[in-house]
């Protein structure tokens, strides 16, 4: 199942990307201001330029890179604990850098702070900046700080867990009310007919995002180990007090803080 999930995660990604690039390239004239509306003026290449990096940008960095990077701990299992988190924390890394060019890409296009920060969208993305960024600084601390002890880190783990999936679903959720808000305007300002074929492609590209978060989060927390669960039930009754977690190299090991962990069990059991 877990491998069932992450294609249908990959297939929904390469959807999206497919669309947003079809949809800042095909329908330019969408992302210019309405006075900017011809192509032959030199600020209308920049309002452009501007216009799309906010959108590809953001979603590169906060829904395609983060998601891949939370499914890192699935298609990496078979690696190293120290790799699999060099390679979560660097791609979380880079998806926070993607989301700082993007509002500055915003703020390129439309100066000022006011002219920005007005709207749901605006709000729920900054609410998402801060969270990406104090998850990204945390889990540094956390789980790459030396001095920290085991008990620390697998108290930490759970609330890692936990808002880096919340943080996924609101990027995803801002992602949606950018869509609506952009599609509103085209509707009022350009009148662009509800049933138009950028109207659908709107439309299909906000229906992707949700099933790409569907599947990342459902990956995320489902169990990774299927003899997990059955060996948990057939020591239920001879081996009370001690749960177990399953790690490939090193077989069955006891954990009284087992319970805590979720999808990334895994990560502690080769502490050294």
């Amino acid at each position: 199942m877990a491998a069932s999930l992450l294609t249908l995660a990959r297939l929904s990604a390469l959807a999206v990307t497919i669309l947003l690039l079809i949809w800042s390239i095909g329908f330019r004239s969408s992302f210019l201001h309405l006075s900017s509306t011809s192509s032959s003026l030199p600020t209308a290449h920049l309002d452009h330029l501007f216009s799309v990096l906010h959108p590809l940008l953001m979603v590169m960095g906060f829904i395609l890179l983060s998601g891949e990077a939370i499914l890192a701990h699935r298609w990496m299992r078979r690696w190293s604990r120290g790799a699999r988190k060099s390679m979560h924390l660097a791609m979380q890394g880079a998806a926070l850098g993607f989301g700082v060019l993007g509002i500055w890409a915003k703020f390129k296009g439309n100066v000022g702070i006011m002219n920005n920060f007005y709207s749901l969208h605006s709000l729920m993305g900054l609410a998402c900046l801060f969270l990406f960024s104090a998850q990204w600084i945390a889990g540094f601390m956390s789980f790459w700080h030396h001095s920290e002890g085991r008990r620390t880190r697998i108290i930490v783990l759970p609330w890692h867990v936990f808002v880096g999936l919340y943080t996924y679903i609101l990027a995803v959720a801002t992602a949606e009310t950018g869509l609506l808000e952009k599609l509103t305007f085209l509707q009022t300002k350009h009148g662009m007919p509800r049933r138009s074929a950028e109207a659908t492609l709107v439309n299909c590209l906000g229906f992707g995002l949700v099933l790409l978060g569907s599947f990342v989060v459902f990956s995320a927390i489902t169990p990774k180990h299927h003899l997990h669960a059955q060996h948990l039930a057939s020591n239920k009754n001879t081996n009370s007090g001690n749960l177990y977690s399953f790690d490939n190299k090193n077989g069955y090991h006891s954990s009284h803080q087992s319970s805590k962990v979720m999808s990334f069990d895994s990560d502690f059991d080769n502490e050294k």
